[in-house]
């Protein structure tokens, strides 16, 4: 006996119903079918790639990237050529084999130089890695005393002290106070004083002295 057709559900709209028949087994019971149409539902919604945010130039703009109808031109041999029309400009930096390059974004219009870029850039990179090597890390040497110093390792402290302010750093000076020390405080200040005079034609105060527990700290900084 032949097998009973099963009726498929309707659906409202015919395309639908017809993609239904193509998809759903030929025996499928309707537990299925409703589990399938209920799974449709859940199916992710495939959204459209975003693109990547555009990069950041390093550096001025040059030859296309500048937008501006027109600029102040600056030609190769630093003659100052007044407003030009961008593309004219374009055109006069390729016929001498250079870049247009902007110099000044901020002016209106904004200021262009006719030059070779290349060398620009590698000139600008050399001097900025010049300068780092010039920068000077100012640290902070330590120098510690005792109220009943003598003169000895004083003029050693003190000769110690003057090299590093002649290199540019700082000075963290360290008065240590022990047992009945204490007692005699003056005797410190003095010291202190003594050294701030010492040191007063090539260092500053940069930190007056304080106390911190049984020790007093003083700064002093180059001229």
């Amino acid at each position: 006996m032949p097998a009973r057709a099963t009726q498929e559900p309707r659906r409202p709209g015919g395309n639908s119903t017809h993609r239904t028949r193509a998809i759903l087994p030929a025996r499928a019971s309707s537990f299925k079918i409703a589990a399938f149409f209920h799974n449709l539902g859940e199916l992710p919604i495939r959204r459209p790639n975003r693109a990547p945010p555009a990069a950041v130039k390093d550096g001025p703009r040059t030859n296309d990237e500048i937008r501006n109808a027109q600029i102040q031109l600056i030609d190769s041999e630093g003659t100052n050529r007044g407003t030009v029309e961008t593309v004219v400009a374009i055109k006069m930096a390729i016929e001498a084999g250079m870049d247009l390059v902007e110099i000044s974004p901020n002016n209106t219009p904004p200021v262009c130089k006719i030059m070779d870029y290349g060398k620009y850039k590698y000139s600008a990179q050399k001097k900025a890695a010049e300068a780092r090597k010039k920068q000077k890390v100012v640290e902070i040497k330590e120098i510690k005393l005792r109220p009943m110093i003598d003169d000895h390792d004083y003029d050693v402290k003190m000769r110690a002290m003057q090299r590093f302010f002649e290199e540019g750093d700082k000075v963290k000076i360290t008065l240590r106070y022990r047992g009945r020390e204490m007692a005699h405080q003056e005797i410190g200040t003095k010291l202190l004083d003594k050294v701030k005079s010492d040191v007063a034609a090539f260092a500053k105060v940069e930190q007056d002295a304080r106390f911190e527990g049984r020790q007093v700290v003083m700064v002093l900084a180059p001229r």
